[in-house]
């Protein structure tokens, strides 16, 4: 007989659990969907009637008007090892670092 009182115990905080969930889902749904008037007093992205934030977009996502960026950000081409080993050499060579190693072994 407790064993049946377990299960049924389990299974309701189951189902509320499920219930909430799903609750919390369309309510979430439903926050992205709203616009945020204007009108409200607000400091920086929050407002004072609470912490939802208007989404306002990361400065490297526009361009020079102020648009979104719609082409991809990253574009990666494949290149050899060789390429590849040259390129960090041709850094290595040409950075400051390397030009004070080089006086200090000659002097």
């Amino acid at each position: 007989m407790l064993q049946l009182l377990y299960i049924l115990a389990f299974t309701i905080i189951a189902v509320i659990a499920v219930a909430n969930l799903i609750r919390n889902l369309v309510m979430f749904s439903f926050d992205r969907e709203r616009s945020y008037s204007s009108s409200s007093s607000r400091v920086g992205n929050y407002s004072y009637g609470g912490s939802k934030r208007q989404f306002v977009p990361h400065p490297e996502l526009l361009d020079d008007s102020g648009n979104l960026i719609k082409e991809p950000l990253l574009v990666m081409r494949s290149i050899n090892v060789e390429d590849a080993r040259q390129q960090l050499d041709a850094l290595y060579e040409a950075s400051p670092v390397q030009k004070v190693d080089k006086n200090q072994e000659e002097g």
